[in-house]
């Protein structure tokens, strides 16, 4: 079976590995009953991850012509004659609006209907979530034939917990395996050692300088290197003049001349790493590349992104999350802790900017919640931190108290159920 790349615009991209077999239509009867039958429509739709009742009635809205799909036979009609060419540039607009991410253009999304009946795409590979447009006359049959949804939220999150579980097990197991094997190889190096010493004459038995033992020592413990970037300043100043505007790198070069107190471990102080984050932000750099150029601590580095992404708003903060919910839904799946570490800097943005951000931390919390982006656990174990730590007397846990009470209640109805 021919097999093209999903989306017009992938179609060069020998590499790209979405694919899709080329539709085959076949013309049948003749008059007043000719009809244009897609023979591998079924085919076709499974590609793209859409009942093929969808794509089928698609064709007959944009054709102005009757279309059905028989779920038993797998037989999709469309009343007319209609070329192979036509049908196939009509399934490229619905590739467009239906199934491939508005933000990343990647097509492995699902459809998701909203409480107030409205149609989205979810993108399983940057997090983006697609408005699609109402007035389109596929929705309303969409809205009437729901796509059967794989989870609800609450399974996805118990399989997230699950696998967080097998995560952990995994790495005590790694770390058990990584000790047997080390005793194993001391054990083999003190064997050496002792046949080396019947054989050599007190003469021999010279104690090493140190420099070689220095050497053995960096022999012996390669296999517990860790690389890591460099990050020292003079890195950070050739990454940040090869990443950055002259005027933003400008910026960041005044971070020799400043105290040494006022910097981070990059060389780099607060200020300095938010005007980063917001010059990359708006290049559309990847988080990865970014937490490179960044040059700080983990928790400095997630707290300067979210200072940059909120800069400007002075009230509608939970509107705004929404809206660069991508950025913070690739920070909480980089390990464990990352949630808290995302809760923190919200808590240290809202410390220090307006009013309108501490009073609105429970809408914020709410949107993450509800965007799969923060759970439960994670926020109820933050706001217990915060309340016994030593800035219990802040605003935004009184402020935050109310959500975090929600959460609680719902999780204890459901543990009833």
């Amino acid at each position: 079976m021919a097999l093209q790349n999903i989306g017009a615009s992938n179609s060069d991209d020998a590499f790209y590995r979405y694919k899709m077999p080329k539709m085959i239509t076949k013309i049948e009867g003749r008059g007043n009953g000719i009809k244009t039958n897609i023979v591998n429509m079924v085919d076709v739709a499974k590609a793209l991850a859409r009942p093929a009742s969808y794509t089928t009635k698609y064709f007959g809205c944009e054709l102005g012509a009757q279309s059905k799909f028989d779920e038993k036979t797998g037989v999709s009609l469309v009343n007319g004659s209609h070329d192979t060419a036509k049908l196939a540039g009509l399934l490229e607009i619905f590739i467009k609006k239906y199934v491939q991410c508005y933000g990343c253009g990647n097509p492995e999304t699902e459809i998701l209907i909203t409480k107030t009946q409205m149609v989205q795409l979810k993108c399983a590979a940057c997090g983006f979530v697609s408005d699609v447009d109402m007035r389109d006359k596929l929705t309303s049959f969409i809205l009437k034939n729901p796509p059967e949804q794989k989870k609800n939220s609450k399974d996805k999150k118990a399989m997230r917990r699950a696998e967080k579980e097998r995560l952990k097990e995994g790495e005590a197991a790694d770390k058990v395996q990584k000790k047997l094997t080390k005793d194993v190889k001391k054990t083999k190096d003190v064997n050496v050692k002792t046949k080396k010493k019947g054989n050599v004459s007190d003469e021999d038995r010279v104690s090493p300088t140190v420099s070689q033992a220095g050497d053995k020592e960096d022999s012996e413990g390669d296999d517990d290197v860790q690389w890591q970037t460099d990050t020292s300043a003079e890195a950070a100043r050739l990454r940040i003049q090869e990443q950055l505007s002259a005027v933003t790198a400008d910026m960041v070069m005044l971070a020799t001349e400043e105290p040494a107190k006022e910097k981070s471990n990059g060389g780099v102080t607060h200020k300095q790493l938010v005007e980063i984050a917001k010059e990359n932000v708006k290049k559309g750099v990847g988080l990865k590349e970014m937490w490179e150029l960044m040059s700080g601590s983990h928790q400095e580095n997630v707290s300067a992104l979210y200072e940059a992404l909120m800069d400007g708003v002075e009230k509608g903060f939970a509107k705004y999350v929404v809206k660069k919910k991508k950025y913070l839904a690739a920070v909480v799946v980089e390990g464990e802790g990352s949630q808290m570490v995302l809760l923190r800097a919200i808590e240290e943005f809202c410390g220090k900017s307006n009013p309108n951000a501490v009073k609105e931390v429970a809408l914020v919390l709410k949107a993450l919640y509800d965007a799969d982006i923060l759970e439960e656990e994670y926020v109820v174990k933050w706001y217990e931190e915060g309340l016994s730590g030593g800035n219990k007397g802040s605003a935004i846990w009184k402020n935050a108290k109310p959500f975090v009470e929600w959460l609680q209640s719902a999780e204890s109805e459901t543990e009833e159920e």
